[in-house]
């Protein structure tokens, strides 16, 4: 809910904020908030369609919890805390809907082949959320969001939303691979 809100309060201040340069007209307003609309399911789209293909073309293997790509430093874990990633992520939505395996809630600490899917799809989701915040430039190629006024803020709103998931699932990952090391290593033993 937290993320419709953004959009929506976005959406709407692109479009008010034009009329502080330019004339108020009720054809402005229609033009502006059709672009806007346009601009916004555009790039949701975007996101889908991105998220759809690198879901697809990519074998799963190259999301795999011991790749050193996807290790998260000390460094980088207490820049997470720092900005409090903890407090905030119940705000940013999780979509494993879409993949069938959801990482709201963390279903079994014991089981390593669990805990493996659960990084495996945990680094699926930042590279997506990443790729996401990257390309959401490509609605300037969209004629009725061509305007830069228009597709810069759109694109945006758009890269802090999707980063907003790649922190948390980052976050979630440090401790999330120290708990499956030391269950694969006693698992072997």
């Amino acid at each position: 809910m937290f993320y419709v809100a953004v959009i929506l309060g976005a959406s709407v201040l692109i479009v008010l904020s034009h009329f502080l340069v330019l004339p108020f007209t009720a054809a402005t307003l229609g033009t502006l908030s059709l672009s806007v609309a346009l601009g916004v399911v555009a790039v949701i789209a975007a996101d889908g369609i991105g998220a759809l293909i690198l879901r697809r073309l990519t074998p799963a293997a190259w999301y795999a919890p011991h790749r050193a790509l996807f290790r998260v430093s000390r460094r980088e874990y207490r820049f997470y805390r720092t900005v409090r990633v903890h407090r905030w992520k119940g705000l940013v939505p999780e979509l494993g809907l879409f993949t069938g395996f959801s990482k709201s809630d963390l279903a079994s600490t014991d089981d390593p082949a669990y805990l493996h899917r659960f990084l495996t799809e945990n680094n699926y989701g930042a590279v997506i959320h990443l790729q996401n915040a990257l390309c959401g430039f490509v609605i300037c190629f969209l004629p009725p969001c061509s305007s830069p006024a228009v597709w810069i803020p759109i694109a945006a709103v758009n890269f802090v939303l999707s980063l907003l998931p790649v922190a948390v699932l980052r976050y979630t990952s440090h401790s999330l691979l120290h708990l499956y090391e030391r269950k694969t290593r006693d698992f072997a033993a």
